[in-house]
């Protein structure tokens, strides 16, 4: 195995490869097994030369494409994935319930399980969406869960993405990536990706509606070259085998929209843009509240994954399923119940504060790691617009051995999987999904855009 003479742990967080006697764990140990004696240098340079001469990147703003994949893959056992498995399909089962009942009865709201701000404070509520059912009620169809793990090894959700996620084909590809250069029969254990494709595939075919029995007319939409995940729309359109367009090269007739003059059944929608009232939005709106055309995922999704909608999912899995949540959310608090503004206020000193709005750990404050200045300049924020915020404990997020300068560091991790959910009910969980990295020592905002990057994830078969 690789030498760990340098690696040093971490205070509060949970080592996810190795225990606390140094000793490797039996599941979660398994990675730095599989990469053996490699030159760990050599190994992370040629990983990412190969992941960027195959064009694979995920673009930041007004930056290249860019996609770093640390080698040390993280090893997750069968029971434990088990468990989040039926976790993660039953949250986004209730996640879709409570987009149907936001946009239809609002029985959760009559009944005082969410509070009616919670939808029509939302920046992503579509007024017009209102009364509409997309076909088989699917309003999440793709997922992307942002998990975490706390100091006594529990995973929790620490965000839930359901308008446009992406990750799933960067998980394929990393892994693809590092199989072709680990010893032979290190790459035995985990679980296959080969049927992501197919889970993807079968969510949109749930949602189709062609007649006379011809095949339905599926198509992936995408902004072009200049959206951040344009990799992975291509590789979705590739894998699925199907047209991959942009807005203009749709149009409208009558009630369909047609591509190349045949009526579109589903889109798989994967624009930036992704308001009714504008852009691809008036496109796709009336073929959407006819009934003709179906869209993934479906227009006023960005409700649910409203930050301030992450309080309230715990009582949404037992209002809409009548059932226990399988897996816990990290405590969110709402600032715009006074009672919990008081606290928060009293206890600032010890949260992470985000802005209710944004993506990407933009504006939010980590405030047992910011400047005295800075956190009362966020008290006065809060103070003078509480419904702007959330707040939450700040985890100690689990650690991962990870390549830095060629030997091995900790750095915190979290975790991304993909939960397809079908017309049905029925859904099917990308095993593992992607783990993302931040690559600064010390640092715990876990995104692409400042300084992470990723691995591959494998669930022990």
């Amino acid at each position: 195995m690789t030498a760990v003479s340098p690696y040093l742990p971490v205070a509060g967080a949970y080592d996810e490869a190795f225990a606390p006697d140094g000793s490797l764990r039996g599941e979660g140990g398994a990675g730095l097994a599989a990469i053996g004696d490699a030159d760990l240098g050599a190994l992370s340079d040629d990983l990412h030369q190969d992941l960027v001469g195959r064009g694979i990147g995920f673009r930041s703003v007004g930056g290249e494409a860019e996609f770093n994949i640390d080698p040390v893959p993280r090893v997750l056992g069968a029971a434990e994935w088990e468990a989040l498995e039926a976790g993660l399909t039953q949250r986004v089962r209730a996640l879709n319930a409570f987009l149907a009942d936001a946009y239809g009865p609002r029985r959760a709201v009559a009944e005082g399980v969410v509070p009616e701000r919670v939808i029509e404070e939302s920046a992503g509520y579509e007024p017009s969406m209102q009364g509409v059912r997309p076909p088989g009620d699917l309003w999440v169809g793709v997922s992307g869960l942002d998990l975490v793990r706390d100091g006594a090894g529990d995973f929790l959700v620490l965000e839930d993405n359901l308008t446009t996620p992406s990750g799933y084909a960067y998980a394929v590809e990393a892994r693809a990536g590092l199989l072709r250069r680990l010893p032979p029969g290190a790459g035995a254990g985990p679980r296959s990706l080969d049927g992501v494709a197919g889970m993807l595939a079968a969510t949109l075919r749930s949602v189709a509606a062609a007649g006379e029995g011809d095949p339905a007319v599926v198509v992936v939409l995408t902004d072009g070259r200049d959206n951040s995940a344009a990799y992975e729309h291509a590789w979705a359109a590739a894998a699925l085998g199907v047209p991959l367009v942009e807005p203009g090269d749709l149009e409208r007739g009558g009630d369909r929209v047609l591509h190349e003059g045949r009526p579109v059944d589903v889109v798989y929608r994967r624009t930036d843009a992704d308001r009714v009232d504008a852009g691809v939005g008036e496109l796709l709106a009336a073929p959407l509240r006819a009934g003709t055309l179906a869209v993934v995922n479906a227009f006023g999704t960005a409700v649910a994954d409203d930050k301030l909608a992450h309080a309230y999912v715990e009582a949404l899995v037992r209002f809409h399923l009548g059932e226990e949540p399988l897996l816990h959310s990290v405590e969110t608090l709402d600032l715009g119940r006074p009672e919990v503004l008081e606290r928060a206020m009293d206890e600032l000193d010890t949260l992470v504060v985000k802005p209710r709005t944004g993506h990407g750990g933009i504006g939010v404050v980590i405030c047992p790691h910011a400047e005295r200045a800075d956190v009362e300049a966020l008290r006065a924020a809060i103070a003078a617009a509480p419904a702007e915020f959330v707040a939450q404990p700040l985890i100690d997020l689990s650690v991962h051995p990870t390549v830095v300068d060629g030997e091995l560091r900790p750095r915190h991790v979290d975790l991304r999987p993909f939960v397809f959910l079908r017309a049905s009910g029925e859904a099917a969980v990308m095993p593992g999904g992607l783990t993302r990295v931040a690559l600064g020592e010390g640092a715990i905002v876990v995104n692409s855009t400042q300084n992470g990057g990723a691995k591959d994830t494998w669930v022990l078969a």
